[in-house]
């Protein structure tokens, strides 16, 4: 009677030290402290930028989702224009505004996986 077996490549078995670093990767994004001082330290650089178009943001949950600063923060940061912003306050405007950040960002070759308009929006 013959038994096979299949060999793996280490790459499927992780070493000790891989299984540590990556529960304390896991660890450090569950922390509430880690994801205040994320949105801090992101805040801090998005004004960095914003400064220079007289803009500001407090918090980023709140301040992207009509997608109006996300375009000043695009545009501060490519020193190129982007399609003007709609300027109503109903929801299709916020959605067009944040879609028309995203396709910039797209065809600047940047690939955007499981972000769309409607979660920037509602900041989901």
């Amino acid at each position: 009677m013959e038994y096979g077996y299949t060999v793996y490549p280490d790459e499927y078995f992780p070493s000790a030290q891989e299984e540590e670093e990556e529960e304390w990767d896991r660890q450090a994004y569950l922390d509430p402290m880690w994801e205040i001082q994320q949105k801090k330290t992101f805040t801090a650089w998005c004004n960095s930028y914003l400064r220079k178009v007289k803009c500001s943001i407090e918090n980023i949950e709140e301040d992207f989702t009509d997608g109006l600063k996300l375009i000043q923060l695009l545009e501060t940061l490519s020193e190129e224009p982007l399609p003007k912003p709609d300027r109503g306050k109903m929801r299709f405007h916020k959605l067009a505004n944040v879609n028309k950040a995203l396709e910039y960002i797209e065809s600047k070759g940047v690939q955007l996986v499981s972000i769309g308009a409607e979660g920037i929006e509602s900041f989901q």
